[in-house]
């Protein structure tokens, strides 16, 4: 068996079709019901032996293997590999662009490529919505998939704008279907929310608006908690030591902590301690003293010159 016959992506149209048609026939009746259960199925089939589905690391380049990499393999040593980031970003481009020339293979491949991250996002997302689990990965996956298909992916990051996608509608389900209290009365008053008080990157946002956290701080538990960046590679691409970030994201971490448990985060106590802090720094104004006697200005005195008990002092 040559090598046009061993690697599909080398032929598309054949190859991916007949991976597609052997896909529905091995189903059988125990397809899954679930949407990401089902991707993963479909991704599963796609990468079995003897003819996995592949893309080519010569071609990819950034370092991967210069030979072809089924896919199942390509994701583990994109999740777990040292890995750069323009490895992923050129095996994305790549798969978006096989997903839009090539077929409903490589479509379902690229699915199968994000599931991990889809399926950890809708899982918190789903957390005490257990109701709307389905629904909510149902339109994860269809907004992922309009985006593969015609969102601009140009440039870095590709697949965690096509995660973010994602992200977006499934969060909408989960609002569209929260009931919306309506006071029998008018209340001038807002209303504290739930904890923890709106989405991460609103609470720490306010953190390194009142000075809880600093600025990198926020950038390393955003990239590597949130976006599931390895802390080893901003390390490198700063040109420094990783255990040095990852200290600085612990300290990071344990303020944010205590600012949530003491509930600094509230987007009302925010509101007062950002209103208080304003106005602990800001200049006092001089106002008129009682009489009419307005204090002047006063130029500094030269040293060994007397000051005059009514300097400074205009008669109204």
């Amino acid at each position: 068996m040559n090598e046009e016959q061993d690697h599909r992506d080398e032929d598309p149209q054949d190859g991916d079709q007949e991976g597609a048609r052997n896909t529905a026939r091995r189903a059988g009746r125990d397809w899954p019901v679930s949407p990401p259960a089902a991707a993963e199925r479909a991704f599963g089939l796609l990468v079995e032996p003897p003819a996995p589905l592949a893309l080519d690391g010569r071609v990819v380049g950034h370092g991967l293997p210069a030979r072809h990499i089924p896919l199942d393999e390509r994701r583990r040593l994109l999740l777990r590999g040292p890995v750069s980031y323009a490895a992923k970003d050129a095996c994305w481009h790549q798969l978006v662009d096989h997903a839009r020339s090539w077929g409903p293979a490589w479509v379902v491949a690229a699915v199968g490529m994000a599931l991990p991250a889809l399926t950890r996002m809708a899982g918190r997302l789903s957390a005490g919505h257990g109701r709307l689990a389905e629904d909510i990965e149902a339109e994860m996956l269809a907004a992922f998939l309009a985006g593969l298909r015609g969102a601009d992916l140009a440039g870095p990051a590709p697949y965690v704008r096509l995660c973010w996608m994602g992200w977006r509608a499934g969060l909408a389900v989960r609002h569209a279907e929260e009931p919306v209290e309506v006071a029998e009365t008018a209340d001038p008053g807002g209303r504290t929310p739930a904890r923890p008080y709106g989405h991460p990157d609103l609470i720490l946002g306010r953190a390194v608006a009142l000075g809880v956290i600093t600025a990198e701080q926020r950038e390393l538990i955003e990239a590597t908690r949130l976006d599931r960046v390895l802390i080893e590679d901003i390390a490198a691409r700063r040109g420094m030591a990783a255990p040095v970030l990852r200290m600085r994201r612990v300290r990071g971490e344990h303020k944010l902590i205590r600012a949530l448990e003491r509930g600094d985060l509230d987007p009302d106590s925010a509101a007062v301690l950002a209103r208080q802090r304003r106005r602990a720094t800001a200049r006092p104004i001089a106002r008129p003293a009682a009489g009419g006697v307005r204090p002047a200005r006063r130029a500094p005195a030269r040293a060994g010159q007397p000051v005059s008990e009514t300097a400074g002092v205009r008669p109204a």
